[in-house]
């Protein structure tokens, strides 16, 4: 090589490198970053039903898609009209959740692998926005021997066995539950995995009419995962 033409080579490489320098940081700046981003199944164990729901939130985005861990896009939006122009921010929608008669657990565990999923879109600006979700099949079994019982004063008391681990059949996983949620009608409050009961007001119980009257309880695991029991229907005096 003559010395011309390294001198040539290194004034390319250094134009390069100025090129690169000075757009990588605009770059990276332009790309925003998701506040939320779940994905997570949920598991009926009294239905023996199971879906993958999503939750995310971010500012101003109008574009969104969701890519699995081998590269498959599995969800796709875009805001038309007026929110192609002022955008969108929080999202939320559970999957179909088959049967697991209908639709195997393992069909369905294929489906949806386990790993980082990501998601990526636009905002109304034209920046990148991005974020991150792990799924997990580490999924736990619906609370057992789940019961509501009227207490003095029309107090309620929901009660159920502590989750240690997967339903049977599901993927043998160690399982950490980090919570418990109780839902009756628009009564809802989710308590520490140490707890195995919950009292409702009589306040509220005096606001339900006689009744049956259907509650939940479901366990969420680390990985957010959840599992739902519904219990027996219980009727006020």
């Amino acid at each position: 090589m003559t010395r011309h033409m390294r001198m040539l080579l290194g004034f390319l490489v250094a134009i390069v490198a100025l090129i690169v320098g000075a757009a990588g940081p605009e770059a990276w700046a332009a790309k925003k970053k998701l506040s939320i981003t779940k994905i997570y199944f949920e598991f009926n164990s009294s239905a023996n039903d199971l879906g993958v729901h999503v939750f995310l939130d971010g500012e101003d985005w109008k574009t969104l898609r969701i890519v699995n861990p081998e590269g498959t896009t599995i969800f796709e939006v875009e805001g038309t009209g007026a929110y192609a122009n002022l955008g969108l921010t929080e999202l939320f929608f559970e999957g179909a959740e088959p049967n697991l008669a209908d639709v195997p657990l393992e069909e369905l565990l294929d489906l949806f692998p386990e790993g980082k999923y990501r998601f990526r879109g636009k905002t109304v600006d034209g920046d990148d926005i991005v974020g991150t979700g792990t799924l997990s099949h580490a999924i736990p079994a619906g609370p057992s021997n789940v019961s509501a019982v009227l207490g003095p004063g029309n107090s309620l008391v929901i009660e159920w066995d502590k989750v240690t681990g997967p339903p049977v059949g599901f993927p043998d996983k160690p399982i950490q539950i980090v919570g418990y949620q109780v839902i009756v009608g628009a009564f809802q409050v989710t308590v520490p995995a140490t707890k195995t009961s919950v009292t409702v007001s009589p306040e509220f119980v005096e606001s339900l009419g006689p009744g049956p009257h259907a509650f939940e309880v479901l366990a969420i695991e680390a990985s957010g995962n959840q599992s739902i029991t519904e219990g027996p229907p219980f009727t006020k005096p």
